[in-house]
């Protein structure tokens, strides 16, 4: 009875935006991502696209509480780079390797259905 609706996981309420940036002010090149209604899938797939590149010198995530359906993705830069430049390019990275996946993905099916039939 008390559980929040299923669809709060997944739909960004209106008026809220799906990633937001906060620049840390303690630590150089370093800076928080708060990405709305995501949790460890989406975290973890970042983070791990992130350490892939060589000017990261860390990033993790977190999930804040359980009922608050959001990640905070933490990144840090050298001087080369920028958390947002890190950021843009890690996700610009897996729309790449997202979109090969599905066309072999989709070209084995084709193949297996050649096949069979």
């Amino acid at each position: 009875m008390n559980a929040p609706d299923r669809y709060e996981r997944f739909v960004v309420p209106e008026g809220t935006k799906k990633v937001a940036y906060e620049r840390d002010m303690k630590v150089m090149n370093a800076g928080a991502f708060t990405i709305q209604r995501e949790d460890h899938t989406v975290g973890n797939v970042v983070r791990m696209q992130l350490h892939r590149d060589p000017n990261v010198l860390f990033a993790g995530y977190k999930l804040p509480h359980p009922l608050q359906y959001k990640i905070i993705v933490k990144v840090q830069t050298t001087s080369q780079s920028s958390p947002i430049q890190a950021y843009n390019l890690a996700l610009s990275d897996l729309d790449k390797e997202l979109e090969h996946l599905k066309r072999a993905f989709e070209s084995e099916v084709a193949q297996r259905q050649t096949d069979y039939y």
